[in-house]
């Protein structure tokens, strides 16, 4: 049995649905209070595929211990991540997208970036997934600076 998998052969009400961002965020409290209102938001009845991607802080970076981490952002971090959003959007529009990324002090464990995809297909929510968590990490202005286990603190992100 082979089943069309196609966007283009999906109802109506579908495209209706998809190509949007519902949010994309810079967050100092938790992601964790956001993300099931987040999910309940991105997620509708036509959507089969639901893919999340969870940015957690290590304890591990460039092979030296992390003990914890400070994200600082540029003022325009939130229009940055708002565009890198859009632009990914318009590059799936099968696709409803959520994200957002904290700045302030982590702890290891924590969730530092989360990205959220549904899509009535499982290869449009992957793709598009994959490609806003590489824009988001790649474009938008958010530097860390870790604690290093071993004392002393390392700063990532300011190319």
């Amino acid at each position: 049995m082979t089943t069309n998998h196609d966007p283009a052969f999906d109802p109506a009400y579908v495209h209706e649905q998809t190509g949007k961002v519902i949010a994309a965020l810079m967050m100092e409290e938790p992601i964790e209070n956001a993300a099931a209102q987040a999910r309940t938001d991105v997620v509708t009845d036509a959507m089969g595929a639901v893919v999340t991607f969870d940015g957690v802080v290590r304890n591990h970076d460039g092979g030296q211990g992390v003990s914890k981490l400070i994200y600082s952002s540029h003022p325009t971090a939130q229009q940055e991540i708002e565009a890198v959003a859009a632009r990914v959007s318009a590059q799936h529009p099968h696709v409803r997208l959520w994200c957002a990324h904290r700045t302030g002090p982590l702890d290891i464990g924590d969730l530092a970036f989360m990205v959220i995809a549904a899509a009535a297909h499982r290869r449009e929510a992957f793709a598009a997934a994959a490609e806003l968590a590489d824009a988001v990490k790649a474009e938008v202005p958010i530097w860390k600076e870790q604690e290093l286990s071993q004392g002393g603190t390392q700063w990532v992100g300011l190319e």
